[in-house]
């Protein structure tokens, strides 16, 4: 459609906004200055929009890149990237005979139903997309920046909605492990605390996770066949078998914020119902967050954890550890999701020769600090980059389901969700998660 026909047909939309003024926390150059700010009800601007009335919006490690003015980001707006919330007004594209063809939600999503957004727009029409690649779509846009407004509001607009949306109140529209039946039971018994989890931290924990494992250097850990037969259903001459203790998959997770944690949890889920023998190594040199990976491991039962060893260390530690229980070889994957040098200089220092680095903490400017020379060195793979988080919906759902004993709850000490919070407590909430006082903190914006 051309921008003049959108426009045009904005005038046609199926339901309006609310309007007047809302509340919005809102982030200031240069740097460490947010705001709750009274600003304008986002309005449909093209056909295929939404406006959410957010219930709920979170605070995320990647919106310090931006607090920290860390990011180049010169422009006020409004902060996060994460919210769910209710449809309070839809474009004319949805329930049109346009949407005939076109993703779902274009024909299945209505005003008054519940929806859960990733934190980039995503068309579900380009290329890009269809082969799940969805987070850089060829029309994407990262919800709290400069070219759009996040969810840390009590209105937000989402673009593209039909494509990046997720309709709650119709499961149909996605795919998921459970039978229909099963998801209606399952999102009947989830609180919106928990479900905000699937806007980001929790799909980029699964995704990190997915990455290693099925990473084509651990496969002779999985198959228990080296290199390059493992790829191969020929058999292993006599001599070149794999010994027992070479099929160990040997995991370090630099770094236990929310995501790290999620990481944690997808990976243990990823071992031990698949039966392979593991050793992960979590770190964090904060304390209190190694205190929170330790009590969600202790929550986690027996029989999904079973199959291998899981420690929490600081970085030092972590460094004999890996020593210890590889005799010097090293780690065969590291998950890195912090989004800093020191935390890939720990990530190359810790893996091993024929490793894969798997990195989904967001970088900024800075050079690596390692060459090609060093990654050539080792023969080591780097997989860097965004979460394609709706595409990674599916399954980060239902680990969401499988794990509400730390998933769903708020405030606990294995908890990934520390408190929620009114917007009064914005300034203070960055802060002190800037700081590492505290974990996740969710926004209520109408209390």
């Amino acid at each position: 459609m051309s921008e003049n026909a959108a426009k045009s047909a904005v005038a046609s939309v199926s339901s309006a906004a609310p309007t007047g003024t809302q509340k919005a926390v809102r982030w200031h150059p240069p740097s460490f200055d947010v705001r709750v700010d009274d600003i304008p009800i986002p309005q449909i601007e093209h056909p295929d929009d939404a406006i959410v009335k957010v219930t709920l919006g979170g605070l995320c490690g990647s919106d310090l890149h931006i607090y920290r003015g860390h990011s180049g980001v010169q422009d006020v707006h409004i902060c996060g990237h994460e919210f769910i919330g209710e449809v309070v007004a839809l474009g004319s594209s949805f329930g049109a005979e346009s949407a005939k063809g076109r993703p779902p939600l274009y024909s299945h999503l209505e005003v008054g139903h519940r929806v859960v957004s990733p934190f980039t727009v995503n068309c579900g029409e380009c290329s890009v997309c269809r082969l799940g690649y969805t987070a850089r779509c060829t029309g994407s846009l990262l919800f709290g920046s400069p070219l759009l407004n996040g969810g840390q509001a009590q209105y937000v607009r989402v673009p593209k909605a039909g494509g990046t949306l997720f309709d709650l109140s119709e499961p149909s529209t996605w795919a998921s492990s459970m039978t229909e039946a099963e998801k209606q039971k399952a999102l009947a018994n989830l609180s919106d605390s928990s479900l905000l989890m699937l806007a980001d931290i929790l799909p980029t924990g699964v995704f990190a996770a997915a990455q290693s494992i099925n990473h084509p250097k651990v496969q002779p850990f999985i198959t228990g066949k080296p290199w390059p037969l493992c790829f191969s259903s020929a058999s292993v001459p006599e001599g070149l078998e794999i010994l027992d203790e070479d099929k160990v998959f040997t995991a370090a997770i630099v770094g236990l914020g929310p995501v790290g944690v999620c990481a944690a949890v997808s990976l243990l889920d990823i071992v031990s119902t698949r039966k392979i023998p593991f050793r992960i190594i979590a770190i964090d040199p904060n304390a209190s967050r190694r205190e929170k990976m330790k009590a969600v491991y202790d929550t986690i039962d027996e029989d999904d954890k079973a199959g291998g060893e899981f420690v929490v260390v600081s970085v030092d530690e972590a460094k004999q550890k890996s020593k210890e229980w590889t005799n010097g070889v090293g780690c065969t994957a590291v998950l890195e999701v912090v989004g800093n040098t020191s935390a890939l200089e720990l990530a190359y220092e810790l893996v091993r020769a024929f490793g894969v680095i798997t990195s989904v903490g967001v970088h900024q400017q800075r050079p690596l600090p390692f060459t090609g020379g060093n990654a050539y060195d080792k023969n080591v793979s780097l997989d860097f980059g965004r979460c394609p988080a709706r595409a990674m919906f599916p399954p980060a759902f239902d680990l969401l389901v499988k794990r509400q004993d730390i998933f769903g709850t708020v405030g606990q000490p294995a908890s990934l969700i520390d408190k929620i919070v009114d917007f009064s407590e914005a300034e203070e909430s960055y802060r002190a998660f800037d700081k590492g006082e505290i974990g996740k903190v969710l926004f209520d914006p109408w209390k």
